[in-house]
């Protein structure tokens, strides 16, 4: 977590840091529940024995299919939040499941099989909100994280709040979101770029970490595995394009195949934060741009992706990853070459909304590669073609007449246009293979 004090901000960039861009280990969403169980466990005072885990649909479909870090190999939201309970240190954050070891898999596993895991999804929910229900030691504590993967709005036991003792307490509803939402784009940009040594190195940090993981998921071979096949084929150039594709899809790799390894979030998800700082890193290091304007070209990634969640919602019915977060990245590769010039930025926005509006989000799991690598070519295709000029135009499609607007667009696309598609996604997802625990 970063170390900056929510509400004490100097500008909305440390606010942004603070409740959306952390480390996490593992898909954010299954390690939210873990964190979640986690909170409640340890209010016990004793073992675990029996917990509830509620979550909504985006959360229901982020667990669904993707491998949680060091349950060898097992998937889903109800492992996570069992093996969160068992370990009961919700200090560790979304880090929590890196000191499971093979005697708290076993007691999570032990805890599932004697039906002691009972997991539901309310489909009326909307925006991020879990609620997790740990009984153990002739006592009961309910814990409610909503509006940020860590942030604990509810805290009970027997009945008795006891949130304001929680070191982690949040609130509901945050005023740097509410005033984000009211700016135009322009002043977010100009605002986050003045950063000061704390913020550049927390920004660094992202970078080391996210490179890090892009190293390791070539040997499993998957997406980033067949694309690298296809260099050695001929069929794709050893280029640019060719290298972020690879590092951004390696990384993915990775993380979406269970891997005990940080990444850097943004906008509280990992995939997301893997796109939003190595796009515009690695590009910004092939065109020889100075490191100080790459550090402040991430900021501004990670503040654009912020910007448009609270349009189009925190877990969104589109592909944060292929839309939101292409777009972040191919701002800050404008920003690189062109400064804060909005003509060219509301052009590499509205090409990414004319290739790829529309694109779902069917939860995480290991296809997610497929997606970062379609969102890394049209960001970077979307901003070389703005730096020269080039937009598509205001008539097409969903377009607006400026950057909000299009914004705005995207937004009524996911929340008006595509309002079945998450209840949808969740009934096929329940019909598949029943997972244990679910009710």
């Amino acid at each position: 977590m970063a170390n900056f004090q929510k509400g004490t901000a100097v500008n909305i960039i440390k606010d942004i840091f603070a409740n959306e861009v952390f480390p996490a280990v593992g898909c954010t969403e299954p390690i939210s529940c873990a964190y979640a169980s986690a909170a409640a466990a340890e209010q016990l005072g004793g073992p675990v024995e029996r917990i509830e885990l509620t979550v909504d649909p985006g959360t229901f479909k982020n667990g669904a299919a993707v491998t949680i870090p060091n349950s060898q190999g097992q998937k889903g939201n109800v492992i996570a939040a069992a093996m969160g309970a068992v370990l009961a240190k919700s200090s560790l954050r979304l880090e929590i499941l890196k000191e499971v070891d093979q005697e708290v898999l076993e007691k999570a596993k032990k805890l599932i099989d004697t039906g002691c895991v009972r997991y539901q999804c309310r489909e009326d929910t909307a925006g991020f909100h879990l609620e997790v229900i740990a009984e153990g030691c002739a006592s009961r504590v309910s814990c409610i994280v909503s509006e940020g993967h860590t942030n604990i709005t509810s805290l009970e036991k027997d009945g008795r709040s006891i949130i304001q003792g929680h070191p982690h307490a949040g609130t509901a509803g945050n005023a740097y979101q509410v005033r984000l939402r009211s700016m135009k784009l322009e002043e977010v940009l100009r605002e986050v770029i003045q950063l000061d040594d704390a913020a550049r190195a927390y920004i660094q940090r992202g970078i080391d970490m996210n490179l890090a993981i892009s190293e390791k998921g070539v040997d499993l071979k998957r997406n980033a595995y067949q694309i690298k096949h296809m260099m050695k084929q001929g069929l794709m150039s050893d280029d640019l394009f060719y290298r972020v594709k690879l590092r951004v899809a390696s990384a993915l790799d990775a993380r979406m195949g269970g891997l005990a390894e940080p990444v850097m979030t943004s906008g509280g998800s990992g995939n997301q934060g893997v796109l939003t700082i190595l796009l515009p890193y690695l590009v910004g290091r092939d065109q020889d741009v100075d490191l100080a304007r790459i550090q402040e070209s991430i900021a501004i990634s990670h503040a654009v992706n912020s910007y448009i969640k609270r349009f189009t919602g925190e877990l969104s019915v589109i592909c944060g990853c292929a839309i939101a977060a292409s777009i972040a990245a191919a701002i800050a590769v404008v920003y690189q070459k062109a400064g804060i010039d909005m003509e060219k930025i509301t052009f590499a926005i509205d090409n990414i909304i004319g290739d790829l509006c529309g694109i779902i989000c069917d939860g995480a799991k290991s296809g997610c590669s497929m997606k970062i690598v379609t969102g890394a070519d049209t960001a970077m295709r979307s901003a070389f073609m703005a730096l020269e000029g080039y937009g598509v135009s205001k008539d097409d499609g969903v377009i607006g007449s400026s950057a909000e607007e299009s914004i705005r667009n995207l937004s009524r696309i996911s929340l008006e246009g595509m309002g079945l598609v998450d209840s949808t996604v969740v009934h096929i997802l329940q019909g598949k293979t029943p997972r244990r625990g679910q009710a």
